[in-house]
C-alpha cells in the first residue's frame, strides 16, 4: 500500500514499503538500470534488499509511485543527512524502464528537493552521478544541480574508467 506524501502531477512520493523486495531485488539486478548507479551490485538476493528496504524505510526514502496506476517505479531519498550544516546528499533511480524518458525521475527528484528545502530546512543538497550518465545529467540541470566537481576515472564499468561528477543545488537557486 502506497501513501501520498508528496504529490506531482505525473508520480507521487510514499514512504518505502520492505514488502515491495521483490521488485527492487529485480530493478537493482538489472545491469540495464544498475549502470547507470554510481555504486553498482554485481548481486543482490531478495534477503539482501528486503534488509536494505527496512532500513531505508526508517529514513527519508521515498517509492516512486505512478499517480495514475499507483505502480511503483523507482526510488529516491535523502543519505548523509546533516541537520547541523543543513547538507544532504540525494539518490535517485528509476527502476522500471517503461518510465526512463518520460520526466518521472525529474518530476520525482523536484519533489523531495522541495520537500528537504521546505520541510527538512535544508540548504544545500548534493548528488554524484557517472559523467557517461547524460540523460540524467541533462535531468539535473533542468531541475537547478549545478556541477561543482569531477572526481576523474573513479568509477569502473565494463573495462573502462568514468569520471564521477558531483553537482548541487542550493535553496537560493
Amino acid at each position: 500500500m502506497y501513501f501520498k506524501k508528496m504529490m506531482g502531477e505525473m508520480c507521487y512520493l510514499s514512504p518505502v514499503d520492505p514488502d515491495d523486495a521483490p521488485v527492487f531485488t529485480r530493478w537493482i539486478n538489472d545491469y540495464d538500470v544498475t549502470r547507470y548507479l554510481t555504486e553498482a551490485p554485481s548481486c543482490y538476493p531478495l534477503q539482501a534488499e528486503r534488509e536494505a528496504l527496512d532500513k531505508l524505510s526508517r529514513e527519508h526514502n521515498y517509492c516512486i509511485v505512478d499517480l495514475e496506476t499507483d505502480a511503483p517505479l523507482g526510488i529516491c531519498g535523502f543519505m548523509n543527512l546533516n541537520h547541523l550544516n543543513q547538507t544532504a546528499e540525494v539518490g535517485i533511480f528509476i527502476g522500471d524502464k517503461d518510465y526512463w524518458g518520460k520526466g518521472y525521475g525529474g518530476e520525482a527528484l523536484s519533489l523531495l528537493v522541495r520537500y528537504g528545502f521546505d520541510v527538512l530546512n535544508l540548504h544545500n543538497v548534493m548528488l554524484q552521478v557517472v559523467a557517461y550518465n547524460d540523460r540524467a545529467i541533462r535531468c539535473y540541470e533542468r531541475i537547478g544541480f549545478r556541477t561543482f566537481g569531477v572526481r576523474r576515472e573513479a568509477v569502473l564499468r565494463e573495462g573502462k574508467r568514468h569520471d564521477k561528477v558531483y553537482m548541487e543545488i542550493t535553496r537560493s537557486d
